[in-house]
């Protein structure tokens, strides 16, 4: 009979596959501040920036993954390369929250923060699989 704490444990995705990278780590910590931040966008941003912003930081999570679950090393690195233009749409993006007064400069400076790690993050990991 298997112990109820073995099966539990076998499920515990935090210690398979991408879940165990830092990089996802941060990656859960960016989408969190994503969402919050884009909660503070004005009304008439509803379907403008903010579901733009949204999909941008989806796009570089599910690219990563989808890069990370291929063999080859090519997909792997153009996965890596779509995720990377989807942050840098980001960061474009978190500038015009600033430009147009919908950020304080502390709400950009901690985004930009995360977002600057996660790249050198993402960055390092590519160099790495190479």
């Amino acid at each position: 009979m298997i112990e109820v704490s073995k099966v539990s444990k076998a499920r515990d995705k935090r210690e398979k596959g991408y879940h165990k990278l830092l990089l996802w780590q941060r990656f859960k910590e960016f989408i969190k501040l994503v969402y919050f931040l884009t909660e503070k966008l004005p009304k008439d941003e509803e379907f403008g920036l903010k579901p733009q912003m949204k999909r941008a930081i989806v796009s570089v999570i599910s690219n990563f993954v989808e890069g990370y679950l291929k063999t080859s090393m090519k997909e792997k690195i153009r996965f890596n390369e779509i995720a990377k233009t989807s942050l840098q749409e980001l960061e474009a993006q978190g500038e015009i929250c600033l430009i147009l007064g919908y950020w304080t400069m502390d709400d950009y400076d901690r985004f930009d923060e995360k977002r600057g790690e996660v790249a050198y993050l993402l960055f390092r990991y590519t160099a790495q699989i190479k």
